[in-house]
């Protein structure tokens, strides 16, 4: 039985349209490819048939991967929470370190982690300490290099856009 996660909707459409790109663009791109390159006759040392043959499996393998990923998940609206006092899914959450540095996250699903922009996942140390908290509270996170403390100075909903970005 597979476990559904969630997923925002932004990070649904990206995930339909990866889909689409490789079943759409990039597949039938390398199959022309390898067929060509098949033409040209003895194919055990055809580096561009046995390149696009392997770009085939390796493009058959993530589509069939995003689509069983698809169905698996379920899209939530992080606007849509009834209590924006607490953490939950989509929320940003401005933390104070124990060595006093301010640090922001966005809790979304596994597919959509993304250290750079500071979307951690809820499934995360810091993301399942930090689900149904409120701000004020301190939590402290296990983490390899040893227990952080953080405390929870602010929780923002923003509709799909990062706080502070334009149009957001």
């Amino acid at each position: 039985m597979s476990r559904r996660s969630c997923i925002t909707p932004e990070g649904f459409r990206k995930l339909q349209q990866e889909l689409e790109r490789l079943w759409k663009l990039e597949r039938p791109l390398v199959t022309r490819e390898v067929a060509d390159a098949a033409a040209l006759g003895d194919r055990s040392e055809n580096a561009e048939y046995i390149y696009g043959k392997r770009r085939l499996r390796e493009i058959d393998a993530r589509v069939r991967h995003l689509r069983r990923r698809l169905e698996e998940l379920t899209v939530i609206r992080p606007g849509e929470v009834e209590d924006r006092e607490r953490v939950f899914f989509g929320a940003w959450v401005t933390l104070e370190t124990d060595s006093g540095e301010e640090v922001r996250y966005r809790l979304v699903g596994p597919d959509e982690t993304d250290v750079d922009r500071g979307w951690i996942s809820v499934e995360s140390p810091v993301g399942r300490q930090l689900m149904g908290r409120r701000a004020g509270d301190e939590v402290e996170v296990r983490r390899p290099a040893g227990v952080t403390s953080f405390e929870i100075l602010e929780i923002a909903y923003a509709g799909g856009a990062e706080p502070g970005a334009a149009g957001g």
